[in-house]
Order: C-alpha cells, then structure tokens, then sequence
C-alpha cells in the first residue's frame, strides 16, 4: 500500500505574545494533523522570541492523506499553575503540497513564516515551518528510511574542528599542488637546455 509521509520542521517564532505575567515565559507547541498529535519541547523564550529546531513525522496511507487537508500548530506558554496559556496557532493547508507529492513522489518546502493568529482572529507574530513531503510503497519506504538513517550519521560523524579543517586543509592541498607543477616545470626547461648545451653544433 502506497503511504505518504510528511516531515515538518518547526525552527522557531518571532515577535508571539506571551501570556505569563511573572517570569520568563517557556513556549511549546501543539502539531496536529489528522488523529496524530506531537509535543515539542519547552522553549525559553526571549520575551517574544522561540526557538525549538525540531522535526516531526506524519505517516498515513495516500488514501488518508487525501482527507487531510491541514496542519494545525498552536503556540502556548507554560504557565505557573496551569500547562499552557493559548498563544496563537497558524494553520498550513496542504492540498498543493499532498497533490504535487503524490504525483511526483516527493516535495519539499523551504522554511519560511506564517503568520500567528491570535483568539480574536487578529494577526501577532510568526512562526517558521519547513515541509517535505514523500509519497512511497513499503519497498521504498525501507529505502528512504537506511539513507536518512545513513545522512544523520554523516552530520554526526563530521564535527564543528573538522568543518573548520576543511578550508584551510584545501588552500594547502592547492598551494602544494601548484607549487610542485612550477617545480616540476623548471626541472623540465633547465634539462632541456643542458641538453641543448651538450648538442655540438652542426
């Protein structure tokens, strides 16, 4: 049977009202779509600033996905005595995205801000969300699944020194190259004419 999954990537929230009136506000989010729903983590928040970097994976058959025709992400605020105060939400419909998916086998949408609607359906704030979505049988499902499994270990294996390493690493292997070809380029011209030299002339 032929599934469709849906990667979103929450990355983070900027200019959302909070609701605590004493201390630091901690935002989180409420991912809904269909009958699955995901908690981020807490994010401390600068006042009006949230920052999660998450990603999170909606998997469904394709007949189900053609029922679904939204997201739903809403934004609360931990509060003292209480899980969360309601901060706002934003509602991603993805009608183009599940078609041009389904029929090209895959999607991916950038990043970028939506807007934050607030309980009086007033805008305040945006929250930035990427998207990828993957139409796939179970054949090649299991191999989408070993090369994401296979990349995320690649990102682990390269660590922020080697990163640095690499520029200058380069501009060495560069330097060295050129400078052996000059090298090699003036041995050639003085053999040359010290065999000229040892020509007697005709």
């Amino acid at each position: 049977m032929k599934r469709g999954i849906l990667e979103v990537f929450l990355i983070d929230a900027h200019g959302i009202t909070h609701t605590n009136f004493i201390g630091t506000p901690v935002y989180y989010v409420l991912l809904q779509c269909g009958t699955k729903e995901y908690r981020s983590k807490m994010s401390k928040g600068d006042n009006d600033n949230a920052l999660w970097n998450q990603k999170f994976v909606f998997d469904f058959p394709m007949s189900q996905w053609k029922k679904l025709t939204y997201i739903k992400l809403r934004i609360l605020d931990k509060e003292l005595f209480n899980d969360g105060g309601f901060v706002g939400e934003t509602i991603i419909h993805l009608g183009g995205i599940i078609t041009e998916g389904r029929d090209r086998g895959y999607i991916e949408i950038k990043p970028a801000p939506y807007n934050v609607v607030l309980e009086d359906d007033t805008f305040k704030g945006e929250l930035k969300v990427g998207l990828r979505f993957i139409a796939t049988d179970k054949l090649q499902r299991k191999a989408w699944e070993l090369k994401m499994e296979a990349k995320n270990s690649e990102e682990l294996m390269i660590s922020p020194i080697q990163n640095l390493m690499k520029l200058p690493l380069l501009r060495f292997i560069a330097a060295w190259a050129r400078r052996q070809c000059l090298i090699n380029a003036k041995l050639l011209y003085c053999f040359v004419d010290y065999k000229k030299c040892l020509t007697p002339y005709s």
